[in-house]
């Protein structure tokens, strides 16, 4: 690719002079375009704003499309013919919340925060309209599949790739100097070959990114994408404490037995263990499990809860487990069938302990 990528402190220009025949989504854009420069631009996502600081930018007097972003943060891989550009976004970051265990925050709050992953993707061969239109769907479908496959949190899901944007280029065929795409001749390619070599560059082009952002998900992030607060479960596991004043020195010692179980890889796995099985019933992914009317015969939840209070405490907090089961306090009442159980078994394990002897 005879090109050159300019970097200013509000945006990057890819440049052809020999151009880019570019199928995109941006900001400034008809879909299919023969352009010269490719521009990444920090503006308002307005169509006026991006147009004009693109013309600004623009080194030549080439034709170009612009996209409007807030953060040029981004990074490049080639393979033989195909360049990934990965640009990246993110409002999230990773913080300490005990000495071992840590949650992803955001200073926007998860209403507003964003984890954007946009892509411009050039494949240094002249392809036709029609085949470039097929790799944007192949990447738009595989960007979708790799999120999807990595099972983040649910209020981590809702702030994925809201606002990202891609761009995929090819050559131009030249006639004679003039550019003409409808009776040019395309490069004979392995379509089947291109479209694996694509998706699997796309792949790690995402993965790449959350390790540059340093950004991994915990148990306590699982919890938040629940809905379940700490403070909810020391509420609920205090509640049916009989004979003890329910002290700030109890909660205390409540929240810390909590989250010291929570550094317990065996009770982690039986916790996302039932937190992924509730997602797959509540969405009847499952043929043979029919959960609509909490069948009584299913009682897979109650192992879990009672593997929990048992690992974290031992015999007597099996046997607690079945009173907090039953009553179902605070926060407890209002979850699904998979998850009351396990949390029961959780508090219950907690009380057990912080009483035990």
């Amino acid at each position: 690719m005879k090109s050159n990528i300019v970097e200013k402190d509000y945006g990057i220009c890819i440049n052809n002079p020999n151009h880019f025949l570019a199928f995109s989504d941006f900001t400034v854009s008809d879909g299919i375009d023969i352009v010269e420069n490719v521009n990444i631009l920090i503006s308002k996502d307005e169509f006026e704003a991006t147009a004009k600081r693109a013309e600004a930018f623009n080194q030549s007097q080439g034709s170009y499309i612009a996209q409007a972003t807030d953060s040029l943060d981004y990074f490049t891989k080639t393979y033989d013919d195909l360049i990934i550009f990965t640009f990246m976004a993110n409002d999230v970051h990773v913080e300490d919340f005990t000495q071992h265990l840590k949650v992803a925050n955001s200073s926007k709050g998860f209403a507003d925060a964003r984890i954007n992953l946009s892509h411009v993707v050039y494949i240094d061969k002249v392809i036709s309209p029609k085949n470039l239109l097929k790799i944007f769907k192949i990447i738009t479908n595989v960007k979708a599949r790799t999120l999807a496959n990595m099972a983040f949190p649910v209020h981590i899901q809702n702030i994925l790739n809201t606002d990202d944007f891609l761009a995929v280029l090819a050559n131009v065929p030249e006639n004679d100097g003039s550019l003409d795409i409808n009776n040019a001749e395309y490069d004979d390619i392995d379509f089947g070959e291109l479209k694996v070599r694509i998706e699997e560059a796309i792949e790690i082009s995402i993965e790449d990114a959350f390790e540059k952002f340093d950004l991994t998900f915990g148990i306590l992030d699982y919890f938040v994408g629940e809905g379940i607060l700490i403070g909810d479960l020391v509420e609920a596991g205090l509640e049916l404490v009989e004979g003890v004043e329910v002290t700030d020195e109890l909660k205390s010692k409540m929240k810390a037995e909590i989250l010291e179980s929570l550094t317990d890889i065996n009770v982690i796995a039986l916790l996302v263990a039932a937190m992924r099985t509730e997602q797959d019933l509540t969405g009847n992914r499952i043929r043979e499990l029919d959960v609509s009317d909490n069948p009584d015969y299913l009682y897979a939840d109650e192992v879990l809860g009672i593997a929990i209070s048992n690992q974290i405490a031992g015999t007597k907090a099996a046997l607690d487990f079945k009173r907090y089961d039953e009553a179902k306090p605070g926060i407890i009442y209002g979850l699904p069938p998979m998850l009351d159980d396990i949390f029961a078994g959780l508090i219950a394990g907690c009380v057990s302990k912080i009483f035990e002897g």
